[in-house]
């Protein structure tokens, strides 16, 4: 099922977000998007994957963007119905640049989409911009994840027998840009990979692969340059969904930590401003 929103004629990116339940998030997502965001630049495709619930209806009353609904497999998790939502997004995109993010996404800055458009367009060899982490920690814990990570590769993993382990950014475990927030020049993805759901792997895995391999650079932009302009509730969609499979699911302590990002964003203003819902 498809639902057309009344689109500029000419956008220059089309946004995917995948979705999957959470009202409350997923507008907080869509209406902080269209606050800080040109309507004229942007075609917002949202793929809800068949969540049949009163998240999907208010989808529905929204005229500005495009829905698609789609019935995920039984054999799906639901990391593979995120990526094979974000390829349904991709047949449908008509423009030079797509963007993912996720509904636990949360635009904060009217320079959002210059600024990743700035990025990507500053080399004619940059395929894709965006972020591993979207999050921006203290000094404190910065150095304890540098001894942890230093522990684990020198000391622990090879005493296991292990070799490389499950260590963060090494070997299969590489960095990639994620899906809650990356910009792709669309002529490129669609030349050189084969979409975002490839072989099973998380969304966008492959496909960074393989446009570096290609000869393309991928550009990783700093937490700290990108998180005043977009921030990423960590899990959220998944917290706040226990039904979901995710990790630390559910529990008192992410709930709360959750909550205390959203109090930092002022949801409360953008979830009573029901004016950003039309066009």
């Amino acid at each position: 099922m498809t639902s057309d929103a009344t689109a500029s004629p000419q956008p220059l990116v089309t946004i995917l977000i995948p979705h999957y339940k959470t009202l409350e998030l997923t507008k907080l997502c869509l209406r902080s998007l269209k606050l800080f965001t040109d309507l004229g630049k942007v075609r917002v495709i949202v793929i809800d994957n068949h969540s049949n619930d009163d998240s999907t209806e208010y989808l529905k009353t929204l005229n500005w963007i495009t829905l698609i609904i789609r019935t995920p497999t039984e054999a799906e998790t639901p990391s593979i119905a995120h990526a094979r939502a974000l390829d349904v997004g991709l047949a449908q995109t008509r423009t030079p640049y797509i963007l993912s993010i996720h509904t636990d996404t949360i635009v904060t800055s009217p320079q959002w989409l210059d600024f990743l458009l700035a990025r990507i367009e500053a080399d004619p060899g940059i395929a894709g911009v965006g972020s591993w982490k979207l999050e921006h920690k203290p000094p404190v814990k910065r150095l304890a994840k540098t001894i942890e990570r230093w522990w684990q590769q020198k000391i622990w993993y090879p005493l296991l027998g292990k070799g490389e382990g499950s260590l963060e950014g090494v070997g299969r475990n590489y960095y990639y840009l994620r899906s809650h927030c990356a910009l792709y020049k669309t002529e490129l993805v669609r030349k050189y990979t084969n979409g975002f759901d490839d072989s099973g792997e998380t969304a966008g895995k492959l496909l960074h692969t393989r446009l570096l391999e290609s000869g393309y650079q991928m550009v990783f932009i700093p937490s700290e340059e990108l998180s005043p302009h977009v921030k990423h509730l960590n899990h959220a969609t998944m917290i706040l969904n226990p039904e979901i499979a995710g990790k630390k699911t559910g529990s008192r302590k992410e709930r709360q930590r959750i909550m205390r990002e959203l109090k930092s964003l002022k949801y409360e203003a953008i979830l009573g401003d029901e004016s950003l819902d039309s066009p």
